[in-house]
């Protein structure tokens, strides 16, 4: 009789290999939170949430499922309203049909004025849009309660302009004053109460009223991604770089490089994000 044939020592060493750890770190991986907010949010919320990256920009955009159906419907309704409104509300405006209007906004010289698509210009918003090269919003701009964007201030001195880039904000109560040019890249946050001053007053002789010894002028810029935080005030003559985060009630008198945090009065750089 023939003894049997002893084990082929590779299948041996295949059978005794412990499981692929690529392969367990997959099976093991918890799935992706966005695809689960997607998968676990109901037919309308994820219907705003693919509507609202065309008409605000390419940006993702989810709703929280915790809001009822009932709030978020109140909310469509307050912005279609908004909409409807905007087409009188924004007549003679540069710009595409899509844009919100709420009530109490008052814009002056409204020709010299461009909004963007999907851009919001929220309740008792004024804008005075008289200047050299006018006021831009770009696509996705929102403007906040009760702020003001004005560029000329008195007839002997056109103002300048104003630019905002895409997906920026200013916030309630905000104020923009361009007599020389204010120019907000994109991405930036700007929050409530912030003032920016485009323009100083001379006051060097202490005989003559300051009103009457003339201004200086210019211009402010921030750069893309920045965060202006609450009751800030940047003052003329400031460049803000790239990325750069001002804290909240923070004085800026003077420039700065990309990615630096500032605070205090006045301003100073208390380290760098870079």
């Amino acid at each position: 009789m023939t003894p049997p044939a002893p084990p082929d020592p590779v299948e041996l060493r295949s059978a005794a290999s412990p499981p692929d750890p690529v392969e367990l770190r997959s099976a093991a991986s918890p799935p992706d939170p966005v695809e689960l907010r997607s998968a676990a949010s109901p037919p309308l919320h994820r219907l705003i949430a693919r509507a609202v990256p065309a008409i605000r920009g390419g940006r993702p955009y989810h709703v929280d499922p915790a809001i009822s159906q009932r709030s978020l419907l109140a909310e469509l309704r307050a912005r279609a309203t908004s909409l409807l409104a905007a087409q009188w509300r924004l007549r003679g405006v540069a710009g595409p049909r899509l844009r919100f209007c709420e009530d109490g906004v008052r814009i002056a010289h409204r020709r010299h004025l461009t909004m963007g698509a999907g851009s919001v210009l929220e309740r008792g918003v004024t804008i005075r849009a008289l200047a050299r090269d006018g006021v831009v919003l770009g696509r996705g701009v929102t403007i906040g309660r009760w702020a003001t964007m004005e560029c000329t201030g008195v007839l002997h001195e056109l103002g300048a302009g104003i630019r905002l880039g895409d997906n920026s904000s200013l916030g309630d109560y905000g104020f923009i004053g361009a007599a020389a040019p204010v120019v907000v890249g994109n991405d930036v946050l700007v929050g409530q109460r912030v003032a920016i001053h485009a323009q100083n007053h001379v006051y060097d002789d202490p005989r003559v009223p300051i009103n009457r010894q003339g201004t200086t002028e210019q211009g402010v810029t921030i750069g893309d991604d920045c965060w202006i935080g609450t009751g800030a005030v940047i003052l003329d003559g400031v460049e803000l770089g790239t990325g750069t985060v001002v804290a909240a009630g923070a004085v800026v008198t003077h420039s700065c490089p990309p990615y630096s945090v500032l605070a205090g009065v006045p301003a100073r750089v208390v380290r760098s994000r870079a």
